[in-house]
């Protein structure tokens, strides 16, 4: 059996910013790291126990957090941005950007002692570790990247169905998130990969419960990040980790362009598209992506092809 003991324990660090990070530590200490990022909105358990133990079985350590602004690590006090700031980007001055969010993964691993990982980010957390990835090198084995964008305009943009029910009014209860996270979710999936109303009800509910702060103000927040932080294609050309970029070609929230896009600017990058996947990780996609993500790393261990060298 896995040793996935320690994902069910919620663990804190306080990082030289004052911040709090919660994170989960599971599989065996001296095992390669892997650092699972979630996406805007998202807390650590949407990385779900079968991701984990998948990665645990084939030998990993797996570290999962919560970025600042969702799950239990510290909700921000600046203003959120309203939501005709989101819709036109047009981000407050005062927010924080993406590469805070990536000092926040490095000083975590610092807070870990953990020289290096190997980092998998989602949406968001994708952009957030492409920009560890770019700024500092040297703690990024690999980097996986899922369905996730360059920041550039013309690149992995939502659907206006999409925006519509985005736009909709912010959950204030649980009854309320639990129905909303069904709506979004149901629409970004992927028809080829439907969802598990059941399962999806208790991510989001449990979600809900984790949460230290305004759920809905935090996910604003995380917007104007990766507003304030624009096109980043010029930085993602200074990744030398190795990269894989994983999306589907029925994403509704970032358009199958972004991670075509990204692929494109990042050197030597491997480029798998899943045809009917949308912006979900449903647990039909569990086996194929966590197996794509482990052979890539596989690869940098023996020195793949795809490697490229400082």
């Amino acid at each position: 059996m896995p040793d996935t003991a320690g994902a069910e324990a919620d663990r804190f660090a306080i990082l030289p910013s004052g911040i709090r990070i919660c994170y989960r530590d599971a599989g065996k200490r001296g095992a390669p790291v892997i650092l699972l990022i979630p996406g805007m909105g998202e807390d650590l358990t949407y990385w779900t126990d079968s991701v984990l133990d998948a990665f645990v079985e084939r030998g990993f350590r797996v570290i999962s957090m919560d970025n600042r602004d969702s799950g239990r690590s510290t909700f921000m006090r600046t203003p959120p941005p309203a939501v005709w700031r989101q819709v036109i980007a047009r981000p407050r001055p005062d927010g924080y950007t993406l590469a805070d969010m990536a000092t926040d993964v490095a000083d975590l691993l610092d807070h870990l002692g953990i020289d290096r990982a190997h980092l998998v980010g989602r949406s968001m957390g994708g952009m957030i570790a492409q920009t560890v990835a770019a700024a500092e090198p040297e703690r990024v084995l690999t980097l996986s990247s899922l369905y996730s964008t360059t920041g550039h305009r013309k690149v992995g943009q939502p659907a206006w169905s999409t925006m519509k029910i985005l736009a909709g009014p912010a959950a204030r209860s649980r009854t309320d998130a639990v129905r909303a996270h069904l709506l979004i979710t149901k629409h970004i999936a992927g028809a080829a990969y439907p969802i598990d109303d059941a399962a999806e009800a208790a991510i989001a509910a449990n979600a809900w419960d984790r949460a230290a702060g305004d759920i809905a103000a935090g996910s604003a927040r995380q917007i104007q990040a990766i507003q304030l932080s624009g096109d980043r294609t010029e930085q993602l050309r200074r990744i030398n980790a190795p990269t894989l970029v994983i999306n589907g070609d029925r994403d509704l929230l970032v358009s199958p362009s972004g991670g075509a896009a990204t692929a494109a600017a990042i050197p030597s990058a491997q480029h798998i598209v899943v045809p009917g996947m949308g912006h979900h990780l449903t647990e039909a996609l569990v086996t194929p992506i966590t197996d794509h993500i482990a052979r890539h790393i596989e690869r940098q261990r023996h020195g793949g092809a795809h490697v490229r060298h400082p």
